[in-house]
């Protein structure tokens, strides 16, 4: 088989091994935005799981833009030492992989709880709650606090934040920046007149609300070399009557690319608590695809794309020109060899194997077919 999925794709300057993208997911485990021995062990995984590019998670530009106190960071020295250390370990065993960062501001839905505490929502007085910031002080949802609206000052320390941490993150040696602009944080707020209800030249209308996020792309563009393959990960609707729309989305993606961002990822949703997604297997292509055909970027699609075939599907239709998964990689470290071994392009890949594990690959151990039936069964069922 020609796989679509298998072959390479140049970004900018640079051209990943397949179009297999491990997306952002926050794991929660940072000592005040410092990067601790978990991301280590979690990205040397992803490392060698197959995929052309990891990205890693959403990553806060300033300490009050994190979601919890335990998100990632990249805003004081520290941060930026334990990670260039985790990064510097991580390259050493990684395989083709290349590693990217998303940079981010959380806005008005930080200083809340991690997942799996007992708690849900926002910090509560005693548990060192901070006062978080959005461009109107519209509440994420009722019991949740006012966030407090940005001044046009605020705004260019923000900027100038995100600037920062796309510089640091250029040092580190990430191969990849991408700008969080969906899911309901800061960015996002400001393009959504579900919750920028400014009356300034940052809201009112399309034009303005897209100002300031513009202006950040901007100032992130001029930090990132070009070297370094630079994207967003944007919002392609938010699913909610009033709020963004696929339309808006293509006018915001015609100027990112006319700022030479090399790539959007279409996700969706997020920035209020009741919206109706119609959620299910490869619920955003669609969006991710309107935008490939109207701007002409490079795109990636996200969200409930889990088996080979159906991503082999999306690159080979044309609908997107890469994928993400999150959750498909924590289900399956190795997710990317497998989906080589379901399409019959083991061979396009095989030189990446870490030697260490060769002996598990399907053309040496007879038991692989047998683990393959077992994942595709199993896929099915789910």
């Amino acid at each position: 088989m020609n796989s679509r999925l298998f072959s390479p794709i140049k970004l900018g300057q640079q051209t990943l091994v397949n179009r297999i993208v491990v997306a952002p997911m926050c794991q929660y485990s940072a000592n005040d935005g410092a990067a601790a021995d978990w991301h280590y062990q979690h990205l040397s995984q992803l490392g060698y799981s197959g995929a052309g590019l990891v990205m890693l998670e959403a990553t806060a530009v300033e300490r009050r833009g994190r979601i919890t106190h335990q998100c990632l960071g990249l805003y004081s020295d520290e941060c930026v030492q334990t990670l260039a250390d985790v990064m510097t370990r991580v390259r050493r065993l990684a395989g083709p992989a290349k590693f990217g960062i998303q940079l981010a501001h959380a806005g008005r839905k930080g200083s809340t709880h991690i997942p799996w505490a007992q708690k849900h929502g926002p910090l509560q007085p005693g548990e060192d709650p901070w006062q978080t910031v959005a461009p109107s002080a519209v509440p994420f949802d009722t019991h949740w606090p006012a966030p407090e609206p940005l001044s046009v000052h605020q705004m260019q320390a923000v900027l100038e934040a995100f600037a920062t941490a796309a510089r640091h993150a250029v040092d580190i040696g990430f191969d990849a920046v991408e700008l969080h602009g969906t899911h309901g944080y800061l960015l996002h707020q400001f393009l959504s007149p579900l919750s920028n209800q400014r009356t300034d030249d940052f809201g009112g209308n399309l034009e303005n609300a897209m100002r300031f996020p513009l202006q950040v792309a901007a100032a992130v563009r001029a930090a990132v070399p070009p070297h370094v393959i630079l994207g967003m990960r944007i919002t392609g609707t938010d699913w909610t009557p009033g709020g963004w729309t696929p339309d808006d989305a293509v006018k915001f993606t015609q100027k990112l690319k006319a700022m030479s961002y090399d790539y959007v990822c279409v996700s969706s949703g997020g920035l209020v608590p009741h919206a109706e997604i119609p959620v299910g297997p490869g619920y955003q292509v669609h969006l991710a695809h309107k935008i490939k055909q109207e701007t002409g970027i490079a795109t990636r699609a996200v969200g409930m794309i889990a088996t080979p075939h159906q991503a082999e599907e999306i690159i080979a239709a044309g609908e997107a020109d890469m994928v993400a998964m999150a959750r498909a990689f924590l289900d399956d470290p190795r997710w990317g060899w497998h989906a080589a071994d379901a399409l019959g392009v083991s061979e396009q890949v095989l030189a990446h194997y870490p030697p260490q594990y060769r002996r598990a690959a399907r053309h040496v151990w007879a038991g692989a077919a047998q683990q393959s039936a077992n994942r595709s069964d199993r896929g099915k069922r789910g």
